[in-house]
């Protein structure tokens, strides 16, 4: 065991956790005032049911075998058993801390889904959909990929969730709308956010707290963890510079919101290749990222799938992209972990891994989600009512407001 080592994985996952609740506020703000305590409660909701699933059964199913290059890891650690202070397979740093951390990616993956979920739907089938999915979706592809599973073994990298996060969550979060439906009036009536100061806050946040999921992922104090740190900085700072520079050309304004929304896509796809990538090459996955994702936002409007806040277009798209480039642009020299991409004489081997890793996760997670969906919008019904939809999930879900509002005040009623 190395002390730090240990030091340094506590503060990455205290960072990690406390992403989540900056994730509530960037879709906090993005949303309208009527339901912000809606879609704060989505999200401090999933740490609480989230962890408790991980502890007693998500944890086993992913991390069980690690390095078994098997569909799943098995139930050897069923409610924790067996999980110690002790290092295991190669690890500095204690089994249960090395749990505690990956217990944070379990918590804030299905959160992510949220965002395309916004405004609609129902708190009781959000809770279900989430808790299940945790166990039956994103357990197995973390064993798949973090845990040493059979993608790992086939040669396809996540150094930190592109696939495992980004492109899992995303998937899941197109199959859930595409039974959900889209909002009242959308895209006819404009949904503008009602707090971008809020948006940005939640940004900073989940920046501060990428540099643990990133650099964290590297499970010690050491040159891969500062290789993941600098290329996380680098790749949220161009990519918000290539969505900026895109949207002023495009729409003649660049805006915070594009500022914040460009930032998060560098950092979604950047998270795979973290501890892989040089620099000047995550620079560059940041970078065209940003634009990229700028336009994969409006793809919802030419197909008619309403993704209330850019999940599919930023995490779904970012992951993608990010999961890719690794196959391209990966150097082992860099921190002498992988392999070489392709346009470091690695050949064409890493990039088909990647491929293959972004569409087995998305078919999977897309399909048990989309059965999922199914089941619950049969049973207990997924959305709410079109009169709690207009008067807004805070009141007719939560019994509670965000914001009293004076009758004589200037900002009126909404």
């Amino acid at each position: 065991m190395n002390t730090g080592d240990v030091a340094w994985m506590l503060v990455a996952t205290a960072l990690v956790l406390f992403m989540t609740p900056g994730l509530a506020f960037f879709y906090g703000g993005m949303v309208r005032a009527k339901n912000v305590l809606g879609m704060l409660m989505q999200n401090f909701f999933a740490i609480g049911l989230l962890a408790v699933i991980w502890a007693v059964i998500g944890f086993t199913l992913a991390f069980g075998r690690i390095g078994d290059g098997g569909l799943l890891g098995g139930f050897s650690h069923i409610g924790l058993r067996g999980v110690s202070v002790s290092p295991v397979a190669g690890m500095t740093i204690p089994f249960v801390l090395f749990c505690a951390y990956q217990m944070t990616f379990a918590v804030i993956t299905p959160a992510l889904i949220t965002g395309a979920t916004a405004d609609r739907l129902k708190f009781s089938a959000y809770a279900i959909f989430i808790g299940v999915w945790l166990v039956l979706v994103y357990s197995p592809v973390a064993h798949w990929l973090f845990g040493g599973g059979w993608l790992a073994a086939h040669g396809a990298l996540d150094f930190a969730g592109g696939v495992v996060v980004h492109v899992n969550a995303g998937a899941a979060a197109l199959a859930l709308i595409l039974v959900l439906g889209k909002r009242h009036n959308w895209p006819g009536e404009a949904m503008h956010p009602h707090s971008l100061p809020l948006t940005l806050l939640g940004t900073g946040i989940l920046w501060f707290g990428w540099f643990g999921f990133n650099a964290g992922s590297a499970l010690g104090a050491n040159g891969v963890a500062s290789i993941a740190l600098i290329d996380t900085f680098l790749a949220g700072a161009a990519g918000m510079l290539g969505w900026l520079v895109v949207e002023r050309i495009k729409d003649s304004h660049p805006t915070t919101l594009g500022a914040a929304s460009g930032a998060v896509a560098g950092l979604a796809a950047v998270t795979p290749g973290a501890g892989y990538l040089d620099p000047m090459s995550a620079l560059l996955v940041g970078l065209i990222s940003g634009a990229v994702c700028f336009f994969a936002v409006s793809l919802k409007f030419r197909f008619g799938y309403d993704d209330a806040l850019d999940v599919i277009g930023v995490h779904l798209v970012g992951g993608l992209f990010g999961t890719l480039a690794v196959g391209l642009l990966a150097h082992r020299s860099v921190a002498g972990i992988g392999t070489n991409g392709l346009f470091f004489g690695g050949g064409l081997h890493l990039l088909g891994a990647q491929a293959m890793a972004c569409a087995v996760v998305f078919v999977f997670s897309f399909g048990v989600s989309y059965v999922l969906a199914r089941v619950l919008d049969a049973t207990i019904g997924l959305r709410v009512t079109t009169d709690d939809e207009q008067t807004g999930l805070d009141q007719s879900l939560h019994a509670e407001t965000a914001y009293t509002y004076s009758e004589f005040g200037s900002m009126g009623r909404r």
